[in-house]
């Protein structure tokens, strides 16, 4: 049986949903300012064997209660950005959603983990139309955003290939180059946003 049961036909309808309203907000930044926020998104709700894989590598009962309120990203939205004042930017306008409440976020990029993974992520509490887990209509369901610029995200894609490549014969100096590439990219981060700013300010 699929561990989303009756729910997971409401997950694509709540996704659809907080991803217009993101493009919304897009959408009237740009007209404001005659300038994109984020190059592109993409969004999905996690396959149901994802997500029993999920419970059983982080110890929870593989029940539906676990999978849509343990595990917070069976909804997930990634948003990738060309600078990272857009990030924060991004994030400072998705907080003043009123349907929506921010129950845990992570800003990986001041805060880079030890590997040099950077990206910034939010959990949101979204209000929806539609019955959640606890019976309670409308109901309350989670959404998680990852924010990153282009930089971010190219790394973190190869990571994540690189992470279930299990033959691999020196793990120890692959590990240690990608920790240099994601230090040199982030770097280039920072350089790409100090030129943005320079132009910024001979307009």
């Amino acid at each position: 049986m699929n561990i989303y049961e009756k729910y997971g036909d409401v997950l694509p309808e709540i996704l659809n949903e907080v991803t217009d309203y993101l493009k919304q907000i897009n959408e009237t930044y740009k007209e404001k300012h005659h300038d994109k926020l984020y190059e592109h998104l993409i969004a999905r709700v996690k396959t149901p064997e994802s997500m029993e894989e999920k419970c059983q590598r982080k110890g929870y009962a593989v029940t539906t209660k676990s999978a849509l309120k343990e595990c917070k990203d069976a909804i997930g939205i990634r948003v990738v950005c060309g600078f990272i004042d857009d990030i924060y930017t991004f994030v400072d306008l998705i907080k003043q959603a009123s349907w929506s409440e921010i129950v845990n976020e992570k800003d990986y990029i001041k805060n880079a983990k030890p590997n040099g993974y950077r990206s910034y992520h939010l959990i949101l509490k979204v209000k929806v139309p539609f019955e959640d887990i606890d019976g309670n209509n409308p109901g309350q369901y989670f959404v998680e955003i990852q924010l990153r610029t282009i930089a971010m995200d190219s790394w973190a894609s190869l990571e994540h290939r690189m992470k279930y490549k299990h033959d691999i014969k020196n793990p120890e100096q692959i590990t240690k180059e990608l920790k240099r590439t994601a230090d040199e990219l982030a770097s280039c981060d920072i350089s790409m946003q100090t030129i943005r700013n320079l132009i910024e300010e001979n307009r």
